[in-house]
């Protein structure tokens, strides 16, 4: 049985969120799946292919997505990986497409990843951090925006594929 990493990095909880949706998929799929904070993996090595995905914080992804795709590059390029980000909000987030960050994209070049998924993002006062996001999450921009049908048809997708490309 393929072993999948599902790593996921954000401040409050809505990329967690997805990538348990994602995890579940895959297992409901016949795949293990493991899920991971960005912060906590220490070896990509055990897994046939992962999955990393990232909040989008003013079209960067966080330090610790990036910190790990940079330290693992090398065992990354040796196995299929998917990455997602989420963020998009408010009324127009729905099939929006944000592109890498440069320097993620980069990243993701090196390590040959699949094209990257968008995910609309989830901003809500209750998950609010800062005053910044606060005013947002009062506003238009606030609520969830996340496709669970898209996110999950996507997550079954990678595991048909993780499916063909691990056994070849």
């Amino acid at each position: 049985m393929t072993a999948v990493l599902v790593v996921h990095a954000g401040r409050s909880g809505g990329t967690k969120e997805i990538a348990e949706v994602i995890a579940a998929e895959l297992r409901d799929g016949g795949l293990t799946a493991d899920l991971l904070d960005a912060a906590e993996v220490e070896d990509v090595e055990p897994y046939g292919a992962v999955i990393v995905g990232s909040a989008l914080y003013h079209r960067r992804w966080r330090p610790e997505a990036v910190r790990l795709l940079t330290e693992h590059e090398e065992a990354l390029r040796n196995r299929p990986v998917w990455l997602f980000h989420s963020g998009p909000c408010g009324p127009l987030a729905a099939g929006k497409r944000v592109s890498l960050p440069a320097g993620v994209a980069l990243l993701a070049a090196r390590i040959d990843a699949e094209r990257t998924a968008t995910f609309g993002g989830k901003l809500t006062p209750d998950t609010a951090s800062g005053l910044f996001w606060k005013i947002m999450a009062a506003g238009p921009w606030a609520g969830d925006f996340r496709d669970w049908p898209s996110i999950r048809a996507w997550a079954r997708d990678v595991g048909r594929r993780v499916r063909i490309r691990v056994t070849l």
